[in-house]
């Protein structure tokens, strides 16, 4: 399984959210995303260290970049010397393949900075 060759499918407000299950099976591929909940809200979370704000505020363009071509959007807290990126869904409240497939879609922006 290579999420993020994979493409995001278009989410309703009916779309199912993953099982407990199925979190089991695909975080390994994103292993270095925290699983988190706000608000009662599951998300996948990750902080990523670059040199300085110019190349933060480059990451989180390449993100957005790939997020649009998607038509899924991440939360993106930009600061000096780092990006926190945060993946879930919005219309379902929670996560959906989607989410762990953007995050590796992420991931492999980061490694080829």
């Amino acid at each position: 399984m290579v999420l993020a060759r994979e493409r995001c499918v278009a989410c309703r407000r009916d779309s199912p959210r993953v099982t407990d299950e199925e979190i089991a099976e695909l975080h390994p591929g994103v292993s270095e995303w925290a699983l988190t909940e706000d608000d009662g809200i599951k998300r996948l979370d990750r902080t990523f260290e670059v040199k300085g704000f110019a190349a933060a505020m480059a990451l989180a363009d390449r993100v957005g970049e790939v997020a649009e071509d998607e038509g899924h959007h991440p939360k993106l807290t930009v600061e000096w010397g780092r990006v926190n990126v945060a993946w879930w869904t919005h219309k379902i409240k929670g996560l959906h393949r989607n989410d762990f497939i953007m995050a590796a879609k992420t991931d492999e922006l980061y490694a080829a900075r």
